[in-house]
Parts: structure tokens; sequence; C-alpha cells
């Protein structure tokens, strides 16, 4: 990779994940100095200063973005148009993994497990308790419900009573008109970071534990609620099974550069993929980069890779 290349790290955004956006993309940016990628730029993207990216026409965009706008095909697709190479997934890839309910529907599709589900989408006239009712005849509490297409676990409650049922509707809805009710999975949690294009390589499966009582957006980003223990504590079998499911998800959902899957090992059902996320955080409390230095791959050279990924990429389209 030729360390005179523009780089422009591109981070914030317009989503509810704008401030962790700042945070992965500063980190980048660092890296990328120490590196010797002495011309690399720091982008903090707003709704009105997108053109600027345009205008600066840099050699490749390093994505730091997380959530709407930039983890969902809108700024891949922009940067595909004026034939800019980027790090990351492509357009449909980005779409269909942002919008939990299309990679369920898909993965699932696949024989690829995962959790039981329930898709609404509220239209006008529709009243919480009729929507509630309907759920109930799908899916019985304990139940999870999402807005499907936010990130960082933001919009996401554990429903453990159907009185608590409608409060949360509501709140899943201040976020848009679609609902993904999914049957509450009981057991570890897990995730499967991946690197690569054509050839990809698994970093160790993670285990994730929540002083919390569930992995939320509090506890992903504050030190002391969470741990990542590496290398998960699960059975060569578990393993092997998660390996399996996630490198297959990650082929037949065409991702590459990078993604994380995320999993939760079911005590009756095994593992279940949860979601799937296309530029996963890159922050100092992040999971793909600790996965990455238990296998001595330091940040900076972990960043280099998704780098040259994401010129890979580029390269053999234009072929």
């Amino acid at each position: 990779m030729d360390k005179n290349a523009k780089i422009l790290v591109v981070c914030g955004g317009f989503s509810t994940e704008r401030e962790v956006s700042l945070r992965s993309g500063q980190a980048i940016y660092q890296a990328l100095l120490r590196k010797g990628y002495s011309q690399t730029t720091l982008f903090d993207l707003k709704r009105d200063n997108m053109h600027e990216i345009l205008v600066q026409d840099p050699d490749i965009v390093f994505l730091g973005l997380h959530g709407k706008g930039g983890e969902d095909g809108c700024i891949q697709g922009m940067l595909e148009l004026a034939e800019i190479p980027y790090t990351g997934p492509g357009v449909a890839c980005s779409a269909v993994c942002m919008n939990k309910i299309l990679t369920k529907r898909i993965l699932s599709n696949a024989g690829i497990p995962t959790a039981p589900f329930f898709v609404w989408k509220k239209r006008s006239g529709d009243t919480l308790s009729a929507i509630k009712q309907e759920l109930l005849r799908h899916l019985q509490v304990p139940l999870v419900l999402k807005s499907p297409c936010q990130g960082s676990s933001i919009g996401v409650f554990l429903i453990k009573k159907e009185e608590d049922i409608e409060p949360a509707l509501e709140e899943v809805f201040k976020l848009g008109r679609l609902l993904l009710a999914e049957r509450f999975l009981d057991g570890v949690e897990l995730t499967l970071p991946i690197l690569g294009n054509e050839e990809i390589t698994e970093l160790p499966v993670i285990e994730i534990t929540s002083e919390r009582e569930f992995y939320d957006y509090e506890a992903k980003y504050t030190v002391g609620l969470y741990h990542h223990i590496i290398p998960a504590r699960i059975d060569e079998q578990t393993a092997s099974e998660v390996l399996r499911i996630g490198k297959e998800a990650y082929r037949l959902l065409g991702c590459c550069g990078l993604s994380r899957i995320d999993f939760i090992v079911d005590k009756e059902l095994g593992p279940m993929v949860v979601e799937v996320n296309t530029l996963p955080g890159m922050t100092d409390t992040s999971l793909f980069p600790d996965a990455a230095k238990y296998v001595g791959i330091s940040y900076e050279d972990l960043v280099e890779r998704i780098l040259i990924n994401g010129m890979e990429v580029a390269e053999d389209a234009r072929e």
C-alpha cells in the first residue's frame, strides 16, 4: 500500500451512533499516521458537508461510520458513483445487514440458524394494544423488541412481562415504523470477527459478559460494565459450529473487508446468529481490535489490513 496515498477517514455522521463513530474515527486516524500514512485526513461527516468528500477526491475512504447513513449502504453508494475506493462491505451487503429483518429473512431462507421472529410495520390507526395482541399470537414472553435499523443495541428492549410490551413498543416506534420481535435467547453471547475478501481470516471467538441485564449501549461503551473473554469459554464442538455458521453467513451476505457476526448460544437451540455488523466499532473498548490483539495483530496493523482489503476490492472491480 502506497504510504503517500491520500486517505480520508470519515466518521461522525448523523445517526444515533455519532459519538461512538467519532471515537472510532479518531483512533483509526491516529493509527494510520503512526503507520506512516502522512496524507491521512480526518473528516467529520454532517448532513451539509457530504459533497466535500468528493471535492477532496481521496485515493480511498476509510469508513469509521456506524448506523444510519454510514453503515446502511448510503455513503457506499455515493462513493461507488464517484469511483472512490472505500473500506468495508459494499452497497447491497451494507443495506441488508443494517436491516435486521432482511438479514434474518436471508439467513433463515438459507438454513442459517437465527431466533424465531415476528415483524410489524406500523400504519396509521394501529394501536399499541392491537400490535401487542398480534405479537403474542406468534411469540411469548420473555422476548426482545427491536427497532431493526439501529446499531449499538439502541432501540432494543428485553421484555419479561406482558405489561411491559406497550411502553417498549412506543419507544421502538419513535425510531421508525418497523418492529422486529424475537424469541428471547437464553445463553452465552459470542461474537466472531472476520477479515478478508475472497480469502477470509477468522479472529478468535469472543465471549461477552455484561454487568447489566444485557449488553446494551451503555454496557458496550462504558469501561467496567462489560468483559471480553478471549477465547470464549465454549466447548470445541460449539466453537467449530460458530466458525462454520459465521463464515457461511459472511459469504452469503456478501461481506468483504471486515464484518463481525454476533451470536447467542441458546441453551435449547444452540448457536443462533443475532446480527451482522459490517462496520464494527474500532474504539479502545471495541471487540474487533481486542480479538486482533489476542492473536498478535496490533491496532495499527489491523487498521492497515482493513485499508488494504478496501483497495483490493476496488482494484478487482476495475479488472
